[in-house]
C-alpha cells in the first residue's frame, strides 16, 4: 500500500499493438469461474459450479525437488537477514517458511519495540500485514462464488447497497466481479487523507467508507491493471453482504478459527464505539509490534495506523507462526488435515492468471499475484506494505514451498522484495551470472524508448491529482553501453532487451523482473513492469515535472524582481497614467501572492518528507492555502491581460510608462498567465478539492 503513497511524498504495472499474441489483453466476453484458462489461450466455457462439495481438495502434484533442511536454512538466513536488516535500517522482522506441509523455521528478529525492549517472536508478536490482507478477502468472496451466492461475471453493483454501488462516470460498461480480482476496475487511486488514520475516532463503517471515499472511474473496465485498494474494499462489502456477517466475523469464522490461526486479526487496537466491528481482543493488543521510522538520531516509533475503515484491502495483523499455517493451507489448495477451506475449482483460480501476460509478467491469479522466479519458476502470492510495514508471502507450488517475511520499518521495503528470489537462487539454483550484457542495438535506437512516462495509479484531479503528478513519473533513458535506465520515486533501475529491440521486452540487469513496452509506429507509448500493478503512459509536455520547476522558478523571479523594482525606481520610472497605475498595483500583488504560494508549498514540501506527516496531515493547511494563494494570484492574471492594449497606448509622453516597463510589465503578465494554466492543468488550483 505504500508505493500509494509515495507518490504523494511520495503513494506499489496489457499492452496492445506490436507486443506478441501473448501480450493481448483477454476478450471482454464473461468467463465461467470453473474455466481454468492457462496463458496459451482460453478454455471452453462450462457452466458455473454448483455449491462446493465437501470432500477435501488433493493438492496439485508437483515434480521431485530438493528438500530444504533447517539448519543450513537457518544458517543462510541468519547470514542474510543480520546484514540487510543494517543495511536497510529494520528494526525489526520475522520469517518463517514451510516445505512439503512442514514448518522448516520460524524465526523473529531485533526488536519489536524499543521501551521497553522487546525481541520479536515468530509466535507472539503481531505484525501488520497490509495488503496481504486482500489474499484473505479474495478468500471469502471465492467461498461466497463456490456457494453461488456471488458470480464472478455480474456487475459488483449487484451484491452492494444502493448508496454503495459505483456510478457510471462517463463509462459505458458495469464493472464486474472479476474486475476487482485483477485490478482491472478502472479507478483513480486516491489515498491521502482517509486510506489511513492515525486518530481511532476517525474510523467508519467500511459501507459508510465506500460511499464517502468513492473515487471517480476513469477509464473502461477490463482494459488493464491499475492497483485498487478500494476495489478489495469492494469485494470484501460483497462478501459480507452476500454471507449476511460483518467482514472481520466473515474472515474469522470461515479461515481463522478453522485453521487455528488465534494470533491473526482484522481487528484493531482502538475503543469499543456502537456502529463498528469490535476491537482487537485485548490479549493480543501487548504483543503488536511497533512501526518505526530511520532518522539520524536512530530510529524512532511511528504511531499506530489504523485500517479498519478498509479492512478487506489491508487492516490484518498476524505472527509468522499464523503465517505457516496459512501458506500451508494454499500450498495444499485449500485443505488443512481434515478441515477444508476452500474447494478444487478456487484452488485451481488461485493458480490461474486472469489476463494474457507476456512470460515473466503478473497475470492476477483471481487476486494472487504472480512472481517469476530464478530456474523460470514460478510463485503466487501477495506484497503487503503500510506506511511503516512491509511483507512479502510468496509460494513456490513445484517446490512446495513457502516464504513469509515481514518487517516493522519504512526501510523494509527492498529486503521483503528480494528475500523470496534469494532464497530460491540459493537453495533451487541457479546461482547468478549477473549483470546481463547491454545490447548495441538500443544504443542504435535509444530515441524509440527515452522520454517521460506517467502512472495510472495516482488521482485525476485535485490537490492530491497534482501531488501525483509531481510523484508519479518515471524518467526513461538509454546508456551508450545500451542499457535501458528508468527512474521513478527515487530508485534507479537498468535493464536490457530480450529479443528483438523492437518487441519492447526488457530484463533487469540484475535479477528476473521485467518491463514491456507497447510499441506504436516505432515508438514507445506505455510501459509496464513485471509486477502488473500499473501503466506508465508517455508523458504530455505539460505534464512533466520539469517543465512546472521552470515555469515556478522563473514566476518567482519576476515576483521578486517586480517588489525590489519598487525601491529603485528614479522620476522617470513614476510616471503613468491611471490604467498603468492599477495594473501596476494588480501586479505587485500578484507578485506578492506568487512569493507566498511558493514559500508555503516549500514549508508543506519539507513536512512531507515524512511519508506519515504527509498521509496523516492531509490536508495540510499550508498546501491549501498556497494553493489559494496561486489560485488569486491566477485570477489576477484576466485584468492584467485586459489591460495590456490600454498599457501600451498609455498617453502624453510625460505621463506614460516607458517602453522598457512596458514590456516588462508585459513579459511578466505572460510568464504569469502561462504558468497559471499549467498550474490550473496541474490541479494545482482548487484548494476546495484537496
Amino acid at each position: 500500500m505504500r508505493s500509494l503513497l509515495k507518490v504523494a511524498l511520495a503513494a506499489a504495472s496489457l499492452l496492445v499493438g506490436t507486443l506478441p499474441a501473448a501480450a493481448q489483453p483477454l476478450p471482454s466476453a464473461p468467463l465461467p469461474y470453473t474455466q481454468v484458462r492457462p496463458q496459451a489461450g482460453p478454455a471452453a466455457p462450462r457452466p458455473a459450479p454448483p455449491r462446493a462439495a465437501a470432500t477435501t481438495p488433493q493438492a496439485p502434484a508437483t515434480p521431485p525437488h530438493a528438500t530444504l533442511t533447517q539448519p543450513a536454512l537457518e544458517a543462510w538466513l541468519d547470514g542474510w537477514m543480520s546484514d540487510a536488516m543494517a543495511r536497510q535500517h529494520v528494526a525489526g522482522a520475522a520469517i518463517s517458511v514451510v516445505q512439503d506441509g512442514q514448518v522448516l523455521i520460524k524465526k523473529g528478529y531485533g526488536l519489536a519495540s524499543l521501551r521497553p525492549a522487546r525481541r520479536v517472536d515468530a509466535d507472539r508478536t503481531l505484525f501488520r500485514l497490509g495488503s496481504i490482507s486482500k489474499t484473505f478477502t479474495w478468500i471469502v468472496l471465492m467461498k461466497q462464488v463456490e456457494a453461488g451466492r456471488i458470480d464472478l461475471n455480474q456487475p459488483i453493483n449487484r451484491y452492494l447497497p444502493q448508496r454503495s454501488r459505483l456510478l457510471d462516470d462517463g463509462q459505458s460498461r458495469p464493472v464486474l466481479v472479476r474486475h476487482l480480482l485483477d485490478h482491472s476496475v478502472g479507478f483513480e487511486d486516491s489515498a491521502l487523507g482517509h486510506l489511513f488514520e492515525r486518530d481511532p475516532g476517525r474510523i467508519r463503517p467500511l459501507d459508510l467508507y465506500l460511499r464517502q471515499e468513492r473515487p471517480a472511474r476513469v477509464r473502461e473496465p477490463g482494459l488493464f491493471s491499475t492497483y485498487s485498494n478500494y476495489g478489495a474494499a469492494l469485494a470484501g462489502e460483497a462478501a459480507a453482504r452476500a454471507s449476511g456477517r460483518g467482514f472481520e466475523r466473515l474472515v474469522e469464522e470461515q479461515v481463522l478459527l478453522p485453521l487455528a490461526m488465534r494470533r491473526t486479526t482484522f481487528r484493531e487496537p482502538r475503543p469499543e464505539r456502537r456502529g463498528l466491528p469490535g476491537s482487537m481482543p485485548a490479549a493480543l493488543r501487548g504483543d503488536l509490534s511497533r512501526g518505526f521510522r530511520w532518522t539520524d538520531l536512530g530510529f524512532v516509533p511511528r504511531e499506530y495506523e489504523y485500517l479498519g475503515h478498509i479492512a478487506p484491502a489491508g487492516s490484518a495483523s498476524s505472527t509468522a507462526g499464523d503465517m505457516a499455517r496459512y501458506m500451508n493451507l494454499l500450498l495444499a489448495g485449500g485443505a488443512s488435515g481434515e478441515t477444508t477451506i476452500y474447494g478444487p475449482a478456487t484452488a485451481r483460480a488461485f493458480r490461474t492468471p486472469l489476463q494474457r501476460t507476456p512470460e515473466g509478467f503478473n497475470g492476477w491469479a483471481h487476486g494472487f499475484q504472480i512472481f517469476d522466479l530464478p530456474g523460470g519458476r514460478r510463485g503466487y502470492g501477495h506484497l503487503g506494505q503500510t506506511i511503516a510495514f512491509n511483507s512479502s508471502m510468496v509460494l513456490v507450488p513445484e517446490l512446495g514451498l513457502g516464504l513469509f517475511v515481514t518487517t516493522n520499518s519504512d526501510g523494509g521495503e527492498g529486503l521483503v522484495r528480494d528475500l523470496p528470489a534469494a532464497l530460491v537462487r540459493q537453495f533451487h539454483g541457479p546461482q547468478e551470472t549477473y549483470p546481463r550484457p547491454g545490447s548495441p542495438a538500443l544504443a542504435r535506437q535509444a530515441g524509440a524508448f527515452e522520454g517521460a512516462f506517467m502512472t495510472t495509479r495516482r488521482a485525476y484531479s485535485g490537490l492530491e491529482g497534482f501531488v501525483g503528478l509531481l510523484n508519479g513519473g518515471m524518467d526513461v533513458a538509454v546508456t551508450w553501453g545500451g542499457r535501458l535506465v528508468t527512474t521513478a520515486g527515487g530508485q534507479t533501475r537498468t535493464w536490457v532487451p530480450v529479443g528483438p529491440v523492437e518487441q519492447g521486452l526488457f530484463v533487469a540487469t540484475r535479477g528476473e523482473e521485467r518491463l514491456v513496452f507497447r510499441m506504436a509506429g516505432g515508438r514507445a507509448v506505455s510501459l509496464r513492469s513485471s509486477a502488473n500493478t500499473e501503466r506508465w503512459e508517455r508523458a504530455a509536455t505539460w505534464m512533466r515535472a520539469p517543465l512546472l520547476t521552470a515555469l515556478a522558478a522563473m514566476t518567482l523571479a519576476a515576483a521578486v524582481a517586480t517588489l525590489v523594482g519598487l525601491a529603485f525606481r528614479d522620476r522617470r520610472d513614476f510616471r503613468e497614467n491611471a490604467m498603468q497605475s492599477h495594473a501596476g498595483l494588480v501586479q505587485n500583488i500578484q507578485a506578492g501572492l506568487w512569493i507566498a504560494a511558493t514559500a508555503l508549498f516549500g514549508l508543506w514540501l519539507a513536512r512531507a518528507a515524512d511519508p506519515g506527516e504527509a498521509v496523516f496531515g492531509w490536508p495540510d493547511p499550508r498546501l491549501v492555502s498556497a494553493s489559494a494563494c496561486a489560485l488569486v494570484a491566477a485570477v489576477l492574471t484576466i485584468p492584467t491581460l485586459m489591460a495590456l492594449p490600454a498599457v501600451w497606448r498609455g498617453g502624453r509622453r510625460v505621463d506614460s510608462w516607458s517602453g522598457l516597463r512596458k514590456s516588462a510589465f508585459t513579459a511578466t503578465v505572460l510568464l504569469y498567465a502561462t504558468f497559471a494554466v499549467v498550474l490550473g492543468m496541474w490541479g494545482a488550483l482548487s484548494p476546495w478539492k484537496a
